[in-house]
């Protein structure tokens, strides 16, 4: 179920969804062939997958016609198989029409995110104990609900934006002059209000971020055997999380190591739509 902040930028996205899509004109091809007639459909899966994005995909149907009827279905979570139906509606053909690509696109996009994710924790777990978390690397304006769909896969959530943890990251190391400079300037600010973690690229910055006390160490594009090496060295004493081109194979080779966290980009900012397929059910209305 989303969050209430989710469902307010939900909210926001339909709003300019239906604005782009509908302009002043309305549907002009729905408008001029259904008047009255009313329809029942199918909401179908053609692929493998973990649905994500139920709760929008029927308030774009809300919001144009608050008297469409749903016959109960699936939910967030649910596993999905080639020709599974997803849920049954009924209502005014002209309105279900007029939201069909707009609910799909919600739905398609979030249940995309949804089942890589879920391949990806699958495929860590058959490794290690590594966590998969997202990223920043989110469409503008989609973020709350790219991070929800990561959680409904069996992700877990980075932070959200700037504002709630702090990331040191090479280009703040190398502006500074040092990985200490930056967490004790960092510490001075904020004290212990904010997690911090912080980007090491080689064993002498792991050890220097150990030093400096840090939260948790992110290693950025480290290969497996130097991971490896981290983490025996760390032994525990600060999360490991490795980051950097993570595909699935790339992701099992990761967790062997023993790292505690996976930070993924490709869960969120190239994920390919999940595929449905809305029907209408003829002889029913």
């Amino acid at each position: 179920m989303l969050t209430e902040g989710e469902r307010e930028s939900f909210h926001r996205l339909l709003d300019i969804a239906l604005q782009e899509d509908l302009d002043l004109r309305g549907d002009v091809t729905s408008e001029a062939i259904f008047q009255g007639e009313r329809c029942a459909c199918r909401l179908v899966s053609k692929d493998a997958g973990i649905l994500a994005g139920m709760e929008c995909f029927q308030e774009v149907f809300r919001r144009i016609d608050s008297s469409i009827q749903w016959e109960g279905g699936l939910v967030d979570g649910d596993e999905l198989t080639p020709g599974m139906v997803v849920a049954r509606f009924s209502g005014a053909t002209k309105s279900i029409l007029i939201g069909e690509r707009t609910a799909l696109n919600f739905l398609g996009y979030l249940s995309g995110i949804a089942t890589i994710t879920h391949r990806m924790v699958l495929a860590a777990k058959e490794k290690g104990k590594a966590s998969i978390l997202d990223t920043r690397k989110t469409l503008p304006g989609y973020r709350a609900l790219a991070k929800y769909a990561v959680r409904v896969g069996g992700g877990r959530n980075h932070r959200f934006g700037l504002y709630d943890m702090v990331l040191i990251k090479d280009n703040h190391i190398d502006a500074v002059g040092s990985l200490s400079e930056a967490v004790k300037r960092v510490r001075t600010r904020w004290g212990r209000e904010f997690l911090v973690e912080v980007e090491c690229r080689t064993m002498e910055d792991v050890r220097e971020a150990v030093e400096a006390g840090v939260d948790r160490i992110l290693l950025d594009n480290m290969d497996p055997e130097t991971t490896q090496a981290a983490v025996h060295w760390v032994a525990g004493r600060v999360p490991l999380e490795s980051s950097g081109d993570m595909t699935l194979e790339r992701v099992g080779t990761y967790a062997a190591t023993g790292v505690d966290f996976i930070s993924v980009g490709r869960i969120t900012h190239s994920v390919p739509s999940f595929n449905f397929s809305l029907q209408v059910e003829k002889g029913r209305s």
